[in-house]
């Protein structure tokens, strides 16, 4: 018997349509907790944040974040786990983890206008202006997690193999065709289906070390052979693949690695450095990591592609690899610190420009700061503007050397 995912809209008779479809093929519940919980105790995060990261509110965790990378890839861990005994039925936005590869899996959505949905609300005694606003909710974190986790819309049918508009369709009926659906030969856990499962599987246990180790990546399997697909542009893309190589070759049953571009790749815009005059090769070094990346995330927006360093030792190995045109550097780091950090750039690479980002500075740090050749000192909390004129201005200065040096 099939496992069967079932993505029900607020208002959509999810729960029950679940109930009905577990007791007339005499499937078992998975559930959001078994599922949060074993998560939970993969990578620490609690399982009320995991929760409140699915359903909302959409800004609960920020995309692109190690802790949200982290939290998916062992949320995708947990929910394979959860459906390897087979035979069970699932309610909720979990299903959306399970890679399309596995035949064995029933995708099924219900969905309804508005109008209906309002209306069934009010049958459940729910007043209009709750209903609305319920309604809404859901329908942002629907989005936001379906953005997050696959790239695509929240209604968008490819998804599923059954898409049912509620407002056309009675419980009974909506029940009887996904039972139908559930009982074809094809949806049978079979020799092939096996492999399939295992293959995502593992493919959800290299994930996870990778997002451990601060990597947002897709990644799939073909029995021993592990792809890492590459979501996000990096100056350093050498490095990145060695380290995304050790990384999956350490994961039992992996003997070959690719990695690669994939679908969600994007690529650096090529032009913005004539508009706008920014670097194309920053690199920012902050052991704070929810904020650098923040910060990555925002001067992304500004047509910049930061590398990220969460310490000095990682940052000067990086530098090693290739040199950026602008760092953006803390000072209170543990190891290596910035003013050591500023001191062995400006020896090794001088033509970097580097511009102090502190919270903890003083005057004679910055006294110091200037001495050893940095840039500019600023303090946080930065106004992003400021940081990104004083950016441009590097840049500038960057550019200014190396036309006079072409003129020599």
């Amino acid at each position: 018997m099939a496992v069967i995912t079932i993505d029900g809209a607020t208002f959509c008779h999810g729960p029950e349509v679940t109930e009905r479809v577990a007791e007339k093929l005499q499937l078992s519940r998975l559930s959001d907790e078994k599922v949060f919980s074993a998560a939970t105790d993969l990578s620490g995060i609690a399982a009320d944040k995991l929760s409140r990261m699915v359903y909302g509110p959409s800004s609960f965790f920020p995309s692109g974040t190690r802790d949200t990378v982290t939290a998916v890839a062992a949320l995708r861990v947990a929910i394979v786990e959860a459906i390897s005994p087979d035979n069970l039925v699932y309610h909720g936005l979990l299903g959306h983890l399970l890679s399309t590869g596995l035949t064995h899996v029933l995708r099924v959505c219900l969905a309804g206008t508005h109008d209906f949905r309002l209306a069934e609300a009010g049958k459940l005694g729910v007043g209009n202006r709750d209903a609305r606003r319920r309604i809404k909710v859901d329908d942002e974190a629907r989005a936001d997690w379906m953005d997050l986790v696959v790239g695509l819309g929240a209604w968008d049918k490819s998804m599923y193999d059954i898409f049912i508009a509620m407002q056309e369709t009675s419980l009974d009926d909506a029940v009887d065709l996904i039972c139908d659906h559930a009982r074809r030969p094809v949806l049978t856990l079979t020799g092939g289906s096996e492999r399939a499962l295992a293959d995502v599987r593992r493919a959800a246990a290299v994930n996870f070390e990778l997002a451990r180790e601060g990597h947002d990546v897709d990644v799939v399997c073909d029995a021993a052979r592990a792809t890492v697909l590459i979501k996000k542009y990096s100056i350093f893309r050498d490095r990145q693949n060695r380290e995304l190589e050790k990384i999956a070759f350490g994961i039992e049953g992996v003997s070959s690695v690719e990695v690669r571009p994939g679908p969600r790749f994007k690529e650096p815009d090529i032009s913005f450095k004539i508009d706008l005059e920014v670097p194309s090769k920053v690199l920012l070094v902050d052991d704070e990591q929810e904020f650098v990346n923040t910060l990555s995330e925002r001067l992304e927006t500004r047509k910049m592609t930061p590398a990220v360093a969460y310490n000095g030792e990682e940052a000067l190995a990086m530098v090693a690899d290739d040199q950026p045109e602008v760092m953006v550097l803390d000072l209170k780091m543990p190891g290596i610190d910035g003013i050591e950090v500023l001191r062995r750039m400006k020896k090794t690479h001088p033509e970097t420009e580097v511009i102090i980002l502190t919270g903890h500075g003083s005057a004679t740090e910055e006294e110091l700061a200037a001495e050893l050749g940095a840039f500019a000192y600023l303090r946080k909390p930065v106004d992003i503007e400021v940081l990104t004129e004083t950016m441009q201005a590097a840049y500038r200065k960057i550019e200014t050397t190396r036309g006079e040096q072409t003129d020599d």
